[in-house]
């Protein structure tokens, strides 16, 4: 594989917001396949590391549908949109100066409690079962725009995770287990689907 033309070629492949805010990094010493973070509000790039000797023993429809569901994870992630739990982790935050100006050990309590409890909510939603779910989706809309078929794409997507957890030589964790049940559903390999409780998760 050459590495350049792979970048050029993965790049030209995501969607315009893709190119604008996610930059392919090439991580040779990287453990995992693919990997990024969840964007900060201040950061404009946002990295996908990827081991491309790793990456290689990936078909290309595999690869093309794993970046694109990376790309759509990043550009969905909402983690730092004003909502109520994002509201709720600033007035904690607020309060906590608040009280330890003060030097009162109850209200620093209280509200440390309830800026830890937003936080968990804020990071729950955007690693949850639901959040790993709109991002297989989103990848999947932009495959479709691309020329695979929604039940090729979601096919691609369920062998490319099962195969990145064999090349890592990991068994599928939970929140994979349930993505893959979902894809199944969506390619027609089974009639089960993924109940809404576990969306939720």
């Amino acid at each position: 594989m050459n590495l350049d033309s792979e970048i050029y070629r993965l790049i030209d492949l995501m969607p315009a917001s893709g190119r604008m805010y996610c930059k392919i990094l090439d991580k040779p010493d990287q453990t995992s396949v693919i990997q990024t973070h969840p964007p900060l509000p201040w950061q404009q790039a946002r990295p996908i590391g990827i081991n491309f000797g790793l990456w290689e023993q990936l078909t290309r429809p595999q690869r093309d549908l794993l970046l694109l569901r990376t790309v759509g994870w990043l550009t969905t992630q909402q983690m730092f949109k004003l909502g109520l739990p994002q509201g709720l982790a600033a007035a904690g935050v607020v309060a906590t100066l608040v009280e330890l100006v003060q030097v009162d050990p109850v209200g620093i309590v209280t509200a440390g409690g309830l800026t830890v409890l937003a936080a968990s909510q804020i990071w729950r939603k955007s690693r949850g079962t639901e959040a790993e779910l709109e991002a297989d989706e989103a990848g999947m809309r932009v495959a479709q725009r691309r020329g695979y078929s929604e039940t090729d794409a979601a096919s691609h997507l369920l062998s490319a995770i099962e195969a990145v957890a064999q090349i890592e030589r990991r068994p599928l964790d939970f929140v994979e287990l349930v993505r893959c049940q979902n894809l199944k559903a969506i390619a027609g390999l089974s009639s089960v689907g993924v109940p809404e409780p576990l969306r939720k998760e």
